[in-house]
This record gives C-alpha cells, sequence and structure tokens, in this order.
C-alpha cells in the first residue's frame, strides 16, 4: 500500500532495556521543536492468546512525562510484536516514556515491554494537519457486554488511517477511520462476509473541513445509529476525544477526560486511490489472524463447514475477494428496490459455482466503489484450485415487493484475490486485473476472470 513521505525524524528516543514481566519499562527522548510525537512499542504477553477465552491479551499503559497518555492491547500474544501509537503534542525538550503492565485491565498478568522507540516527525501542509485533528478514543464499557476494559478481549481497536478529499473551492477534509477487529453489534457474521468481504469492523469516527487557510469550517463524528453530528466534546490540544459508545462501535463525545481507558491511534496511514477500504488490512496482513482467531474464540464458526449453508466456516475457507463496478437504471428502479452484484467460484474438477451471497439476494455487493466480499469454498482448497470467477447481477426488491426490470452493471475490475494460509494470513494475491463485462436482465452473468 502506498504511503505518504515523512521528512525525516527531529530525534529517536534511546532504546529502552527489556524489562521483567510486569516491572516498568522507561525511556526518554529529545524534541527539538514542538510537534506531534509517535511511539514503536516492542512487546509480548507471555501466555496470552487472542484465540482463547480468558486469555485474549495483555494490557499496557503508557505514560508521558508522568501523565497517563493510554492503553496498549497486546493482542499478539505471546509472541513480541511492534505496536505502533501517537502521543499526541509535545513541547520542545526532553520527554519521558513509561510502559507498564496494567493488571486491572488485562485479562493476563504478564507482559513484557522489550523496547520503547519514540520520535517526532517533521511534517508540513496537509500531513501536519493530519496529525494535528487525528482522534483520541477512549474504549468501550458496556453494560450489556460482560466485563470491564471489554476490548482488551473483543473487537480491540487495531489500527487506524486516513483519507483526504478536495474540494473546488480549496477547501480540505480529513477523515480518520479505525478498524476494529470485530463488532459486537450491528450486521451478522455470515453477511458481513459477504457484503463487506471481512468480520473485522471499519468505521470513520471524525471528519473535519478546513479552509485554505486552515480554519475549521465544521468537524462532524459517527454517532449511535450511524447518524452524523457535530462535535462539541472535549480535546487534547487539536485532538478531538470520543468514546466508543455502542457494540458495533459508534462514537458519542468525551466531555469529562476521565476514563478508564483509551487509545491514541497512529493513523498517518492512508487508504490508495480506488481501492477498497479492506486495502489497509492487505498492507498490515496481521490484521486477518486477529480477526480470524477472536472468530473461532467466539464460536462464531460452523463446526462442519460447508459451502452449501450461510453460516460462517473457517475463514481460511474463503476466497477474499475485490470488485469494482458501476450500475445504472435506463428505467427507474421501484422506490428501495436496486440490483447487487456477487462473486461465484468454479473449481478445477468440480461443476459447482460457489457464490459470495450465499443465495441470499441483500447479501449482495450494492455499493458502487471497489468493495471487497468472499467466496465460501470447501475446506482445504488453494488458490491453485481456482478455476474461474464470474460476476452475477442480482435483483433485490424494495418495500413494494418489486425488483428493478432494467439496469446495466458495468463491471471494471478484480483489483485482488486470496485465500488465507494456515497461519490465517493472507496468502500471495491473483485475479488482480481490468476487467470489461456488462450485465443486463438479458445476460446477468459474465466470467471475468479464467486461468
Amino acid at each position: 500500500m502506498r504511503r505518504h513521505l515523512v521528512v525525516p525524524t527531529i530525534l529517536l528516543a534511546a532504546l529502552a532495556a527489556p524489562a521483567a514481566a510486569g516491572a516498568a519499562t522507561k525511556t526518554t527522548f529529545k524534541a527539538k521543536r514542538a510537534g506531534e510525537a509517535f511511539l514503536r512499542m516492542r512487546a509480548l504477553a507471555p501466555g496470552a492468546d487472542w484465540g482463547r477465552k480468558g486469555r485474549e491479551s495483555a494490557v499496557v499503559t503508557i505514560r508521558l512525562d508522568g501523565r497517563y497518555s493510554q492503553d496498549v492491547v497486546l493482542f499478539n500474544g505471546g509472541k513480541a510484536f511492534d505496536y505502533k501509537v501517537a502521543l499526541g503534542p509535545v513541547k520542545k525538550g526532553r520527554h519521558t516514556i513509561t510502559a507498564r503492565l496494567a493488571k486491572a485491565k488485562s485479562p493476563r498478568d504478564k507482559a513484557k515491554v522489550k523496547r520503547l522507540k519514540a520520535s517526532v516527525t517533521r511534517a508540513s501542509g496537509t500531513q501536519r494537519l493530519v496529525r494535528k485533528y487525528s482522534p483520541i478514543v477512549y474504549g468501550r464499557d458496556l453494560r450489556e457486554i460482560p466485563g470491564r476494559y471489554e476490548n482488551a478481549s473483543t473487537d480491540v481497536p487495531l489500527l487506524g488511517y486516513h483519507t483526504v478529499a478536495r474540494d473546488a473551492v480549496g477547501n480540505t477534509t480529513l477523515e480518520y477511520t479505525i478498524i476494529w477487529s470485530n463488532e459486537d453489534g450491528g450486521t451478522d457474521t455470515p453477511a458481513l462476509m459477504s457484503r463487506w468481504g471481512r468480520t473485522t469492523d471499519i468505521e470513520w469516527i471524525y471528519r473535519v473541513t478546513l479552509d485554505a487557510g486552515g480554519r475549521v469550517l465544521s468537524e462532524i463524528y459517527q454517532a449511535p445509529d450511524h447518524a452524523e453530528l457535530p462535535f462539541t466534546g472535549a480535546r487534547l490540544g487539536r485532538h478531538p476525544m470520543l468514546r466508543t459508545a455502542t457494540s458495533n462501535n459508534n462514537m458519542l463525545p468525551v466531555t469529562n477526560p476521565r476514563s478508564g481507558y483509551r487509545f491514541i491511534p497512529d493513523v498517518r496511514q492512508t487508504l490508495p486511490a480506488n481501492r477498497a477500504r479492506e486495502a489497509v488490512m492487505d498492507a498490515n496482513p496481521w490484521t486477518y489472524r486477529v480477526m480470524a482467531e477472536e472468530m473461532i474464540r467466539e464460536g462464531k464458526v460452523e463446526a462442519t463447514p460447508s459451502p452449501a449453508t450461510p453460516e460462517m466456516s473457517d475463514q481460511r475457507d474463503y476466497l477474499f475477494a475485490e470488485v469494482d463496478k458501476d450500475t445504472t437504471y435506463p428505467v427507474p428502479a421501484p422506490p428501495g428496490s436496486w440490483v447487487g452484484t456477487a462473486l461465484q467460484v468454479k473449481l478445477a474438477g468440480d461443476p459447482t459455482w460457489y457464490s459470495s451471497n450465499h443465495g441470499v439476494a441483500d447479501w449482495s455487493i450494492q455499493r458502487d466503489i471497489p468493495a471487497s466480499t468472499t467466496v465460501e469454498l470447501p475446506p482445504g482448497k488453494t488458490a491453485a484450485d481456482v478455476e474461474a470467477v464470474k460476476a452475477v447481477a442480482v435483483p433485490v426488491a424494495g418495500g413494494g415487493g418489486l425488483a428493478p426490470v432494467d439496469y446495466r452493471v458495468r463491471v471494471t475490475a478484480l483489483n485482488r484475490g486470496f485465500l488465507l494460509g494456515r497461519d490465517f494470513l493472507p496468502g500471495k494475491p491473483f485475479l488482480a486485473g481490468r476487467v470489461s463485462a456488462t450485465l443486463t436482465p438479458a445476460a446477468p452473468e459474465a466470467v471475468i476472470w479464467q486461468r
């Protein structure tokens, strides 16, 4: 995935020496000028396993200059992993970072911080604004979900990214998105796989629009029920503070910054042009493993895998694909009706066409932007078994029971396709390429890839 360029770091921290499990790890760094600081923490949680109930993670609390900064969930268990977070604004001078196990917040009571590496990066223009307005997210504590500090064991925020849009008069809109390991509410699991091509939850949480002079024109956050409301909450510098308020990870402004736990995601990654949001997961392939382990632990995987049932199988049994298409209606569609697109896969030596929507019409892809989906295959299949892929138009009836009678679905690209390996990591992508196919009532399906 492409990422924006960053000019050299002002000064790196000294590397911290590894600490014993449960002990504090400390380091210092010097900022030659005020700016936004970032932290890379290499850590592990001995005995923790995101795929096992009651042992999901350990939580490390970060303090900056003696003050509480944030918590980091060690979702990678007993294997060392580089956790990347933001620290927010710092002044010129020397600063101290301390990392320590937060026992009260942790399913497991051991953590080892092997290295702390802080930096203050110099940025200008849009990238300076991206850092300046990035959100701070307070963790989820809902009465309907057992246990406090629930993001330590479910729906953990994995990473963040931003997008930038500019209008004709020179205004710039920055939008910030979080990728969570799952959502405990909202769309059910099998439908997530068909409609969205994953079981993570990818939600934009905050959007700010600035004029050409950098003046804020509007600030919007995604509220419960996906409402878009003006942000009026507390801040750290210019960073808005939001709290996770629903089981499907919608937000509310923080008015009192005191809370049990919070996260400051590093959102410097961006979404490549003309790609689905899942491209950020592709650039961070470990997200697929965390996603899959949570599904297994929570019992959301059917015991006897079968592509003939709509229930979700082991995610290693799926082709993960991304398609781009446009839909038009020469005859206006009845109110509430639409035409979606499903992908179907044929395997070598098998006459069956396996479908992304499992025959459920409204599990098809509705959106006309690059979009991801999955196709469940029999267990044990690999990319080499995939012989052909076709796109199928799927009319969906509206509230009046009528489906569109005329449509054109122009399929223009298959951006990628892969299966997960036995380690739950994406295999080598295939399927990538331009496509030229038009689906109509007279010809509602077309092969768009063939080995």
